[in-house]
């Protein structure tokens, strides 16, 4: 029996997924929790296997880093992922072993969650492809580059974006993508470039990129 916990703030989205998930006979769901508070303050007594965390909560990768600290020993499933290599890349690297894409049906997610328990990672070719990139790009050597190659391609053009002065709203309909997306990412490249607005973030990037065209041009 695969023990299962659901962190994700939209009430019907969580205790309808608990619903379904809990006719699985090889499932069993422990828990919910609306917040990641919530998911902190019940973490040392759930013993999950498995726990699913919804990435269109604000500040989702965060809160998974937090779960990983706290339930070392749980695997955490990302929910809602855009199957887009940086998004996907960047689930990765918060800690996350495995996903669901949104258009994924529930047995999908079932065979994700049953895959994760048994110590497997599941991803789309595309995706597989992109994973391999980042690491023969990180034993070539260029991984040293930063601050930039700690930025997935949309974060870098989130950076533009907030360069040209755009809000968060107006960065979200210039990409197609919800607020909350917006602001998860804003929240990881501050954590990445290790500041604390928006308008040191652009310069810190547009600094790095000004230094290696003198380099090149030198």
């Amino acid at each position: 029996m695969i023990r299962v916990a659901i962190v994700a703030d939209t009430r019907l989205y969580r205790e309808g997924l608990a619903q379904v998930l809990g006719r699985d006979a090889g499932l069993c769901v422990v828990a919910t929790a609306a917040r990641g508070d919530e998911a902190l303050a019940a973490l040392p007594d759930l013993q999950a296997d498995v726990i699913l965390v919804d990435m269109a909560m604000p500040e989702s990768r965060g809160v998974v880093r937090v779960i990983l600290e706290r339930a070392p020993l749980s695997r955490v499933i990302a929910l809602g992922v855009v199957e887009d290599e940086d998004d996907v890349l960047g689930c990765a690297e918060a800690g996350v072993a495995g996903y669901v894409a949104r258009e994924a049906s529930i047995d999908d997610l079932v065979t994700v969650i049953e895959s994760v328990a048994r110590g497997e990672a599941i991803c789309s070719p595309r995706v597989a492809a992109g994973l391999l990139r980042r690491v023969a790009a990180l034993a070539a050597g260029h991984g040293g580059d930063l601050p930039r190659a700690q930025l997935t391609n949309r974060e870098r053009e989130i950076v533009r974006l907030i360069d040209n002065g755009l809000s968060n709203k107006e960065i979200a309909r210039a990409l197609g993508i919800e607020v909350a997306t917006v602001k998860n990412h804003v929240h990881n490249i501050l954590e990445k470039l290790q500041v604390h607005r928006r308008g040191e973030a652009a310069a810190r990037v547009r600094g790095t990129s000004r230094g290696r065209m003198s380099g090149q041009v030198g």
